[in-house]
């Protein structure tokens, strides 16, 4: 940037490529005795709101004497600022800002945010719905997002600080929390973290921030962080002390620090009465830990017959079938995972009616063929409906990797086997490494906390 106005805008028209990129567009305009420029991205401004401010522009007759007077005295759109930092200037440019020229303003430039995004309606999420309570969910334009907090939580001490991430797709970042009641050290460490990543881009949203943030150890397969995309459960999680990262282009939000324990709350058990809230949640625990532990004991039980009581001996098969039991249930795995995979990329209008008839004929030809027997395909379906009991795909996957560890373990050392893979499984939870490696993943269980702990289990009436 120089005091030459021709050279400035030359300098833009180069560094933007005007010539190459056909929805990068400069206008020129003539403001009394003056010239004002301004480029844009088509498609990201407000047509509107921009055909106004030319129209205002062209009736001036004179033109202000320096970018400050312009922008105190004779610029009637709300949100604009001036810089004379040429990579704030491009990089506001190819967020969708407009950047505005002037044969009087010197070596700066003025920033108009008249930025609109393509965003698609704020519907209830599809993996988190409730029966009773606002239908509104977070969607990929972060303004958005924001606000649907804001709208929620009208207090001063919510702070939302940007942070721009990304050497190539300078992604808007934002960490929210409460100033007066978050841990004012994990807010500092979760700012330094995001100022000092150096990715090229965040590709993959959430999913790229959150593998440059936390090191995470490749064998312990339990999420480290909590995403929701409803703005309740956000404001909700805020106004507890957590701090929340939302995402341009991405419609969760992630809440740290996180424990096991947090995934087994849900939505729903606040919008309905204690009494009903506590029966819910007894059922999500319960349905949790049969996901992992039902089909390693029915295993065992088969494998010694003798450790079974006789009034269980109904569920244990006395025809195990033509392939061993252990086969059976790691082929049930697989195919569970890969109708799972096949009713994603199915049309919406098919995916349900293939799912059904899919499963239904898959488990009736495998049975006359032999390859599994009824007791499998039954306990493997109560698997895969229970995984619908909490929305985390990351932590019902963890409940599949270590479901198959028990199994296996089983298989090959019995009764052992399954201590052993009991203990591991305890190991993985405590050493499971939260945010920034202070907060126990078992908290309120370690550190211990009576109130807390009892809340995971009893849906308290709460103070209004």
């Amino acid at each position: 940037m120089t005091e030459n106005y021709a050279d400035n805008v030359k300098y833009f028209e180069r560094k933007l490529r005007v010539s190459e990129n056909f929805d990068i567009l400069k206008k020129v305009l003539k403001v009394g005795d003056g010239e004002v420029t301004l480029f844009y991205i088509d498609g990201l401004i407000k047509d509107g709101a921009m055909q106004k401010l030319f129209i205002y522009l062209l009736s001036l007759q004179k033109m202000p004497k320096d970018v400050t007077t312009f922008l105190e005295k004779n610029m009637p759109y709300v949100e604009c600022d001036v810089t004379d930092n040429e990579e704030t200037m491009l990089q506001m440019v190819l967020s969708g800002a407009t950047l505005l020229l002037g044969s009087t303003f010197g070596k700066s430039g003025m920033i108009i945010d008249a930025r609109t995004y393509p965003a698609r309606e704020t519907a209830e999420p599809e993996n988190d719905r409730v029966m009773r309570g606002p239908r509104d969910g977070f969607v990929e334009t972060l303004i958005f997002n924001t606000a649907l907090i804001r709208r929620r939580i009208r207090d001063v001490t919510l702070t939302m600080q940007y942070h721009a991430v990304g050497q190539s797709s300078k992604s808007d970042v934002v960490v929210a929390y409460m100033s007066d009641r978050a841990d004012p050290k994990l807010v500092k460490y979760i700012t330094d973290k995001i100022k000092s990543l150096k990715p090229d881009a965040l590709t993959m949203g959430h999913q790229s921030l959150a593998e440059t943030m936390i090191k995470s150890r490749w064998y312990n397969p339990f999420p480290k962080i909590r995403y929701t995309e409803r703005p309740d459960t956000t404001a909700a999680h805020l106004l507890e002390g957590s701090v929340v990262v939302l995402l341009d282009t991405s419609p969760s939000a992630m809440i740290l620090p996180t424990s096991i324990f947090t995934f087994l709350q849900e939505t729903n058990d606040f919008y309905l009465p204690p009494l009903t809230g506590t029966y819910l949640r007894a059922v999500r625990h319960v349905v949790f830990w049969l996901t992992l532990f039902l089909t390693p004991l029915w295993f065992l039980g088969i494998v010694n017959p003798e450790l079974v009581p006789q009034w269980l001996a109904f569920a244990f098969p006395t025809d195990k079938g033509e392939l061993p039991i252990y086969l059976q249930l790691l082929l049930a795995e697989f195919v569970i995972d890969g109708l799972r995979m096949a009713s994603m990329n199915t049309p919406d209008m098919l995916a349900n009616s293939l799912s059904v008839v899919g499963g239904l004929i898959l488990g009736e030809f495998a049975v006359g063929a032999g390859w599994l027997i009824p007791e499998v395909i039954l306990y493997m379906a109560f698997v895969a409906i229970a995984n619908f009991t909490q929305t985390s795909f990351e932590l019902g996957y963890a409940l599949k990797f270590l479901r198959i560890l028990l199994l296996t373990l089983t298989a090959f050392f019995n009764i052992w086997g399954f201590g052993i893979g009991v203990v591991l499984i305890l190991i993985l939870i405590v050493t499971n490494r939260t945010v920034n490696g202070r907060h126990s993943y078992l908290y309120p269980l370690i550190p211990f906390s009576g109130r807390a702990l009892l809340s995971l289990f009893v849906r308290r009436k709460k103070r209004y």
